[in-house]
């Protein structure tokens, strides 16, 4: 028989008689496999953007506006438009000009909520469910029998809308059509539609549309024999500056949140990938050397015996391997469990709409296979370097007392990553305040790693430093405890990293994102002062409904508030990926105006028309004043030439360009305002005047200036949920580690309880004394993670203008609570495990 036979049967007989420590191995593997391919699906999610159309399912190619802003310094970089960007009304006959088009059909889509009992009865994110009946033959509907086409002041009613809410062909209903309470009389009901919809005439849409000369998407339907790819390609290449869409790509048009999806996707996925490739290269290398750690004797026997330094390396090498192959089978199956699972929670959360489609394919299994083996093949080479480097004689002596001392390489590579902790910090300090998570955030890892390069040596200086005082606290019961540190540093350390890294995570993760939080929404509600806000959630708020608003005894000024998102394009600000918030409000009046920032240069009277007013630290830095004339690149793609009207003394971080309302409004999505900032004349209460003024106003609310910061709380919620949506993975995955290797320490001291027990010592005094030990080694992590944490959690407070961080307290009683319970339950259950057997026949087990 070959050597490199015999070295791998010896291999797989030694599994048998190591099943803990086999099990910890392969559940660490197992579970990072299984989230390595998660955050593959959602790379591949991200990049494919596949929704199946339901509104459009029936036409095979769908043409919208140009999807994204090609950045002007990188032609190959483009960043999504936050609006839905529209087609020209003439292009509609050029596209049925190109040759294979049988017909071409128009969509336009503008908000329709129903009322019931008065009630608007809103139903997910969108209410943009009006749209015309011409456009219902893209969907494929039909009438139910007995139903007829709309015609003026008539609707037809999506089944889905119809059958949920008791409407029948005949009745009368009312459907709140951008922002105006109007009634119809239901013509119809069209079948098959699953989502909100409502079909209205074609004279009542083009009377409704909010962008005149505009729609929103063509269905192309291809003549006989013609393909639909083939034809959406001619289409590509005949009509500039559109998308041409077929299959599940079509769903990203229909869907306004698919397309903006594709970043905060790629942010999850990159940013818990990374972090799960080093909390897994850390978890796997910990258990992997402490399993190897507690075979010392028998590897020293082996080499004792005639085995070579490379045949022991083998071995090892193998039986890590077997375990690792293994678990990367069962991580494929967990990982499609994961995947989805991750996935539905950020539907959930609405960090993703849940029209996207969860993509997973041989490409990200291969990926997180072959991932987890290098990694697994890593650490077990550098575990087993040293074990099979050692003399036998020597090997023998550290199978009894390893030594703490680490490599001088380890240790090298535990100062590099120290200063890196401290050099992203430092650089952290001086990025915006928008930009510094991305810096800073890293700063929790390269100091996990830097603990767990020098663990043993920490834990050694703990006993030693503390010994004293643990006794003090502790009792005699820690005597033993504080010696057991000491001499297994090294045991310890493999408990220590995980837990070091799972409170890093969790308190530099939440407190980054919570101060972060704090000053985007300051820095938001600074530049606008209301007593009273006008809110809506049925898509809008009317002109009508201003004009009341405007109207009402004790306002001063109402002015209405639009946001979206957009670039400087000329002279360009060299910030494309990160578009600035546009604001629009109405110009300075006698009643004054809604913008609190100063205003340095110009005057805000002037905000009329084409105009814009710049924050100061914008027009510093691409040199422009006022009276310059620069292009703006909406959010829905469109160009305005405007000029500087005003200089403000904006925020340096989150700072917003401010546009007129009439200017901003029919460039956003829905065509109207989604709230009204209003300013009492004197001390009027405008809260009880408007609230008693709009009462027959569906779907309006009005609220004092604190629904200002509430409005865009909500919005930055969705946000933050990303961060603790990382936060809770990647500690889940530390707290199992830690069991995992909690759990082999301790089974692996049977021999040593044993000889305790025959000395006289009892199960409660081992078991007191392992409750003092993982203690020691609970507060040592939580001590480390917490100063780690703070690389991240002062230098984003220090760049917020904020000296103490934000965020609720029990987060850290929270955590320190969680890391007591997975450290103690589990030193119970393994030392009742490992002290089952009578003492004698203890001492007679392998191991330590």
């Amino acid at each position: 028989m070959s050597p490199r036979r015999v070295v791998f049967g010896l291999a797989l007989a030694s599994l048998r008689y190591r099943v803990a420590a086999s099990l910890a191995s392969f559940v660490a593997i197992l579970i990072g496999c299984g989230l390595l391919i998660a955050c593959a699906g959602l790379f591949e999610t991200a990049f494919v953007l596949r929704a199946q159309p339901q509104r459009l399912a029936a036409a095979p190619v769908v043409v919208g506006g140009s999807p994204a802003f090609k950045l002007p310094d990188e032609e190959s970089q483009v960043v999504p438009y936050v609006e839905r960007a529209g087609l020209p009304v003439d292009k509609i006959a050029r596209i049925a000009a190109v040759p294979g088009v049988e017909r071409v059909v128009a969509d336009v889509s503008f908000p329709a909520t129903l009322l019931r009992d008065g009630t608007p009865q809103v139903s997910g994110p969108s209410v943009l469910s009006g749209h015309s009946w011409d456009s219902a033959v893209l969907g494929g509907y039909v009438l139910r029998q007995g139903g007829q086409a709309p015609a003026a002041d008539q609707v037809v009613v999506g089944s889905a809308t119809a059958d949920a809410n008791g409407i029948s062909t005949g009745a009368t209903v009312d459907v709140v059509v951008n922002g105006q309470k109007r009634s119809f009389v239901v013509t119809g009901i069209a079948e098959h539609v699953r989502q909100t919809a409502f079909f209205f005439s074609p004279a009542d849409t083009q009377r409704f549309s909010p962008h005149p000369g505009r729609v929103d998407l063509v269905g192309v339907f291809p003549s006989e024999g013609v393909d639909a790819g083939d034809l959406a390609a001619r289409v590509s290449t005949l009509i500039p500056d559109v998308s041409v869409l077929t299959g599940d790509d079509r769903g990203a048009a229909e869907f306004l949140g698919v397309a903006n999806s594709r970043l905060p996707l790629i942010l999850l996925a990159a940013v818990f990938g990374g972090m799960v490739l080093v909390v897994m290269a850390l978890v796997v290398s910990a258990t992997i050397s402490l399993t190897v750690r507690q075979r010392r004797q028998e590897i020293a026997l082996l080499r004792a015996t005639g085995a070579t330094p490379k045949q022991v390396h083998r071995m090892v090498l193998a039986e890590t391997m077997v375990v690792g192959a293994i678990a990367a089978l069962g991580g494929v199956v967990l990982g499609s469990l994961l995947g989805n699972r991750i996935f539905d929670t950020s539907v959930s959360l609405g960090i993703v709409p849940d029209e996207l489609l969860f993509q997973q394919d041989v490409i990200a299994f291969a990926a997180g296979v072959l991932a987890t083996l290098a990694i697994v093949y890593a650490a077990a080479w550098f575990a087993a370097l040293a074990a099979a480097r050692a003399r036998p004689i020597q090997a023998l002596a550290e199978a009894a007392i390893p030594s703490a001392k680490v490599h001088p390489v380890r240790r090298t590579g535990a100062v590099i990553c120290a200063a890196a902790t401290v050099l992203l910090a430092g650089t952290t300090v001086f990025m915006p305040a928008d930009t510094a998570a991305a810096i800073g955030g890293p700063a929790v890892l390269t100091g996990a790693i830097a603990v767990a390069l020098i663990g043993p040596e920490i834990m050694t200086f703990v006993a030693d430093r503390f010994g004293p005082f643990i006794r003090r606290v502790a009792g005699r019961d820690a005597t033993l405890a504080v010696i057991n540190s000491r001499a297994r540093a090294v045991a310890f350390a493999a408990v220590l990293t995980p837990i070091t890294l799972a409170s890093a995570v969790a308190l530099g993760n939440v407190y980054s994102e919570t101060t972060a939080q704090k000053a985007q929404v300051a820095a938001y509600t600074s530049q606008l002062k209301a007593d009273a806000v006008v809110s809506t959630d049925t898509g809008g708020i009317s002109p009508d409904a201003l004009a009341r608003i405007r109207s009402t005894p004790g306002v001063g000024t109402a002015s209405p508030l639009v946001t979206s998102s957009g670039w400087i394009e000329q002279p360009y600000d060299g910030n494309g990926s990160d578009p600035l918030r546009l604001l629009g409000v109405s110009a300075e009046d006698q009643g004054g105006t809604v913008l609190a920032t100063d205003v340095t240069r110009g005057s805000l009277k002037d905000l009329t028309g084409d105009t814009v007013a710049l924050p100061q630290d914008v027009a510093d830095r691409l040199t422009l004043k006022v009276g310059d004339k620069i292009t703006l690149r909406l959010g829905d793609g469109a160009r305005a030439q405007v000029t500087v009207v005003a200089l403000l003394d904006s925020p340096s971080s989150y700072a917003s360009m401010v546009l007129p309302a009439e200017l901003l409004t029919p460039h956003t999505t829905s065509g109207l305002p989604a709230q009204v900032l209003v300013k009492a004349a004197g001390s009027n209460d405008v809260v009880s005047a408007l609230t008693g003024r709009l009462t027959d106003w569906p779907g309006l609310s009005v609220g004092d200036a604190s629904a200002l910061a509430n409005n865009f709380q909500a919005r930055a919620d969705v946000e933050a949920m990303i961060n603790y949506l990382l936060a809770v993975l990647a500690i889940a995955y530390a707290a199992i580690a830690a069991v995992n290797t909690l759990a082999v320490a301790v089974l692996g001291r049977r021999r040593e309880f044993g000889a305790q027990r025959l000395a006289g010592a009892d199960r409660g005094q081992i078991r007191r004394m392992l409750f003092v030990e993982g203690g020691i080694v609970a507060v040592a992590g939580l001590v480390l993670g917490t100063i780690i944490s703070l690389f991240t959690v002062l230098p984003m407070a220090v760049t917020t203008g904020q000296i103490v961080p934000s965020g609720p307290i029990w987060v850290f009683p929270g955590v320190v609570v969680a890391v007591f319970l997975i450290v103690w339950p589990v030193t119970a259950l393994s030392a009742r495990l490992a002290m089952r057997r009578g003492p004698i026949e203890a001492v007679t087990l392998p191991g330590q």
